[in-house]
């Protein structure tokens, strides 16, 4: 259960990976209230060294790990790591904010996005867990919030062109020595992905589903549901693309009001979170290097309106799905629980 202190015992599951390094990053650079801050992973990587600011942390053994001093518990290991221990963590009244898909659809389990329904992290106490959404989904929601504050969405569509990192190292690592051996004019090895990544693009993520979308697709459904509006349909289409870092996003979105576009403009500026880059006269625009790399905000481009209806949008969203896809998102739940008490 939450405690109102000054300071706070923060451990790191799953430190070792992407999103583990990146919430150590971001606890320090946030200046996070913490008293103390845990490296925990697997058994094989215990003893090894993660960084937190200028300091090395010793990785410790999750399975011998004590909660119970714990204040949060920032989970990023994997749906099997945040099944068999969250509830530890949490019956040891640690908060736990889970990164994983493990508990995203659980009905007493909230699924926050601090932009858009921070009203529903009070649930947390129905079992001490809270879940972080998919990040195409978080960057797509911070941008569609202030619309449907404004014209109220009635469906959309949503075609995501996601980064190897969501894959986390191996994906990386895959799209690296792939680019490698083909500069070389050596056997590229397929292993992450089941086709080639390098110079390609694959109209694939994650999992396929009988109804013939990816699991990746359908959670931008279900989670858009859950998190903005349970009338909203979403029609999905996710595909993995060369790039590093940096999800982009081209969503189109039908509205029951007619849109005008200088206010959404207008309400974009009042979000602090959201960077608005749209100026196609002088080539500005968001792209995933630029601006989904190493970045906080949501970058928002491209706002257009339908060729035939004014209740039709179009709009081109950019953001670092490491961060603001998973760490930044996990710490803000953490910081917005800290500022309401």
């Amino acid at each position: 259960m939450f405690k109102d202190k000054d300071k706070y015992n923060i451990a790191i599951i799953g430190a070792t990976g992407i999103v583990g390094e990146s919430l150590l990053d971001i606890l320090f650079t946030r200046k996070f209230p913490f008293d103390k801050v845990d490296a925990l992973a697997s058994e094989r990587s215990a003893g090894s060294k993660v960084k937190f600011a200028d300091d090395l942390l010793e990785v410790q053994d999750i399975r011998n790990y004590d909660f119970s001093s714990t204040d949060f518990a920032f989970f990023s290991a994997g749906s099997s790591v945040s099944r068999e221990f969250a509830p530890q963590a949490a019956d040891a009244g640690a908060v736990v904010i889970d990164n994983t898909s493990e508990y995203r659809y659980e009905t007493d389990i909230p699924l926050i996005v601090p932009e858009v329904n921070p009203e529903d992290i009070k649930k947390y106490t129905n079992r001490n867990i809270i879940a972080n959404p998919n990040c195409s989904t978080i960057q797509m929601l911070v941008a569609l919030k202030p619309i449907h504050d404004l014209f109220q969405i009635k469906r959309i569509t949503v075609s995501t062109y996601q980064a190897v990192s969501g894959s986390g190292k191996k994906g990386i690592n895959e799209l690296l020595e792939q680019t490698y051996s083909h500069m070389n004019q050596q056997k590229i090895l397929v292993e992450a992905y089941p086709k080639q990544i390098a110079f390609n693009v694959i109209p694939f993520v994650d999992s396929f589903n009988d109804n013939g979308y990816t699991r990746e697709e359908m959670k931008m459904v279900w989670e858009t549901q859950k998190i903005l509006d349970k009338n909203i349909e979403v029609n999905a289409t996710a595909v993995r693309v060369p790039v590093l870092i940096g999800h982009s996003e081209s969503v189109t979105i039908e509205t029951l009001n007619s849109i005008d576009i200088a206010q959404i403009k207008s309400n974009y500026e009042t979000y602090e979170t959201v960077g608005l880059i749209d100026d196609p006269k002088n080539d500005e625009y968001p792209t995933a290097v630029i601006d989904g790399d190493g970045t906080d905000k949501v970058y928002v481009g491209r706002i257009r309106r339908d060729i035939y209806s004014d209740k039709i949008l179009n709009i081109w969203v950019v953001a670092d799905n490491v961060r603001k896809g998973a760490a930044l998102n996990s710490i803000q739940i953490a910081e917005l629980m800290i500022k309401d008490k």
